[in-house]
């Protein structure tokens, strides 16, 4: 209640700021469907993370920049906070500088290597079970044991920020750009972590500092019809991740793409600690409609391969509002049924 009491006078506050300054921005999205997955009920969920989010800058003089931007995630069909356990501000929270130098920033945010991979996803990164970057095209790095961006952190968390850090995004040179992320050692209200320890005496014990820096680090190269992405990041437990994607748009209206996940947890992990995926997509535009298509694989060591298939229809109302259909079937792995099917129906609106 105190947090929802909040977002609605931190809305009142900037919606005044906004009347008097041009260059903040209030904006958003509200994303709504029925969903139907197999051994669970039909519910109203959702796509993309519904959004409501702030941010502005204010020119300093001399082609420097002071920026900002803060954004809150609900939930469309209670209108509550995206998760109780979570911040206030859980997509980002960040302040910082633009120049002739790139872009830095301090707060929250995605990581360098998250906020990258999105483009080589043919879901474009949103959390919907058709999709594949918060599982497959992470290798698991998001859901797996003492994995994810911030694994010190509170319980249910996001598994792809990083709190308390610093984000810098290089200009463009030729087609090319390096984006870093670097976090604190900081303790984050985390539970404890057992490791390599026992539940007596865990490898990370309750409110815990990383052991090493966490970092991530993102080089990508766009020219013309081709991007290509290599990316590295180690979390707060040293639990390591590296990829590269690649896509083509091989005519105007179709593009192919593809990425390579390898994650390795052997410091909290005594075996088995390597995962690999891959994912093939693709995105196929037909006047306001457009098709999605991915299969993917992943292979966790010691356990059985996750394999899934999935097509959607996106179709433009306006530039702001779509609908969607999505059907998607994924299979082995730890999930239990070992088979499941997920059907998604609904819109898409930006504010």
């Amino acid at each position: 209640m105190k947090k929802s009491l909040l977002a609605l006078t931190l809305l009142g506050a900037f919606a005044g700021v906004a009347q008097a300054q041009t260059a903040v921005q209030i904006y958003g999205t509200v994303d709504a469907g029925v969903t139907k997955t197999t051994d669970k009920t039909l519910a109203i969920g959702k796509r993309a993370n519904n959004t409501l989010g702030f941010k502005g800058t204010e020119d300093l003089g001399n082609g420097l920049k002071a920026l900002f931007q803060l954004e809150i995630r609900y939930e469309p069909d209670t209108g509550t906070l995206e998760s109780v356990t979570r911040p206030l501000f859980q997509g980002q929270s960040r302040v910082g500088l633009q120049g002739d130098f790139g872009m830095i920033r301090l707060g929250r945010g995605l990581t360098a290597f998250q906020e990258s991979i999105t483009a080589f996803e043919p879901w474009h990164g949103l959390p919907t079970p058709a999709g594949f970057q918060t599982d497959l095209q992470v290798a698991g790095y998001a859901t797996a044991f003492a994995s994810g961006s911030d694994p010190l952190g509170p319980a249910g968390n996001s598994g792809n920020r990083f709190s308390n850090a610093l984000f810098y995004n290089s200009p463009e040179f030729a087609g090319f750009q390096i984006n870093t992320t670097i976090g604190t050692k900081e303790a984050n209200q985390g539970a404890p972590l057992v490791g390599r320890g026992t539940t007596a005496l865990p490898q990370y014990p309750a409110n815990f500092e990383a052991s090493t820096n966490p970092y991530s680090i993102s080089a990508t190269y766009k020219n013309g019809p081709v991007a290509a992405m290599l990316a590295n990041e180690r979390n707060a437990v040293e639990t390591r991740l590296w990829s590269i994607a690649g896509s083509v748009m091989a005519t105007p209206e179709l593009k192919l793409m593809a990425s390579y996940q390898r994650q390795n947890q052997d410091h909290t992990k005594l075996t088995n600690p390597t995962t690999k995926a891959w994912v093939l997509g693709a995105n196929y535009t037909m006047g306001p409609g457009k098709v999605l298509a991915g299969y993917g694989q992943k292979s966790p060591d010691g356990v059985a391969k996750t394999r899934q298939l999935s097509v959607g229809y996106e179709y433009s109302l306006t530039k702001r509002t779509y609908l969607y259909a999505d059907a998607s079937k994924k299979k082995g792995g730890v999930q239990v049924p070992q088979t499941q099917n997920t059907y998604a129906l609904g819109i898409n609106h930006a504010f």
